[in-house]
Formats: C-alpha cells, sequence, structure tokens
C-alpha cells in the first residue's frame, strides 16, 4: 500500500504536543524546550484553550538573570505573548510552507474553535514538501 501524500496540516501535525499552563515556571518551561527540542510551545488554559505562545528567545535573558542575581525564576505568564500566529487543521502545507517564509513563527499551534489540536513546525512543512515533491 502506497503511504498518502500530506496535503493538509492535519496530515503532519503533531498531535500529543508539549503545552503548558500560564503558571509553569520558567525553569520548568526550559527544561521542556530542551527536552522536546522545540523553539517554542504553547500556552494554553486547564481547558486546553490557547491563550498565548512562549519561545526560547522570550525566557533566554529572565533565565540568565535569574542565575546571576540567584531570583526566583519568573512565571510563563509573565512572559508570554498574547498575540499568536495560528493555523486550523485544514490548510493546505504549500499555503503554510508559503506564510513560513520570512520571520514567521518556527512553531505554529494547530487550533480549531479556540482550542489547541497540536502544533506544525518548519521542519514538518519542509518534510511535507519533500513528500510532495516525490510523488
Amino acid at each position: 500500500m502506497i503511504p498518502k501524500t500530506p496535503e493538509t496540516v492535519q496530515d503532519i501535525m503533531s498531535r500529543d504536543c508539549y503545552r503548558v499552563l500560564p503558571e509553569t515556571s520558567i525553569t520548568t518551561l526550559a527544561q521542556g524546550l530542551a527536552l522536546h527540542r522545540l523553539p517554542g510551545v504553547p500556552v494554553v488554559d486547564t481547558h486546553d484553550r490557547l491563550i498565548g505562545f512562549i519561545s526560547e528567545q522570550d525566557v533566554l535573558s529572565k533565565v540568565l538573570g535569574s542565575v546571576y542575581h540567584d531570583d526566583e525564576a519568573p512565571l510563563v505568564k509573565e512572559l508570554m505573548r498574547h498575540e499568536v500566529v495560528s493555523v486550523g487543521p485544514n490548510k493546505s502545507i504549500t499555503d503554510l510552507a508559503q506564510e513560513m517564509n520570512g520571520l514567521r513563527p518556527k512553531v505554529y499551534p494547530v487550533v480549531t474553535q479556540g482550542r489547541l489540536l497540536g502544533i506544525v513546525t518548519r521542519r514538518d512543512v519542509l518534510n511535507a514538501l519533500l513528500l510532495i515533491r516525490r510523488h
């Protein structure tokens, strides 16, 4: 059986993705980013509704500062961005690839009716484009 060529975001997204709550400490977030090898993650409420996004870039200086000053690391809610670029599961891979071309996020939360379904990364899109090209 020939595998189906991916066409939409839902064909390539990671459904069981790392996400954090606003009350998560930046230290815990940084450990999760390193463990999952992600440049950023969605921030959700207790009902999995997308409420923000936080990246390595957002936390780097704060973690560094807390190391130098021996301060308590802040919480995600203090540093997260509330303006989030997200994508729907039915968007075509080629359309998303065109949007990603430039200074756009490396990770897009995939959302339906405000609820987080998963994430899609530039790497996911690149791999899908290579599969599409072969067919």
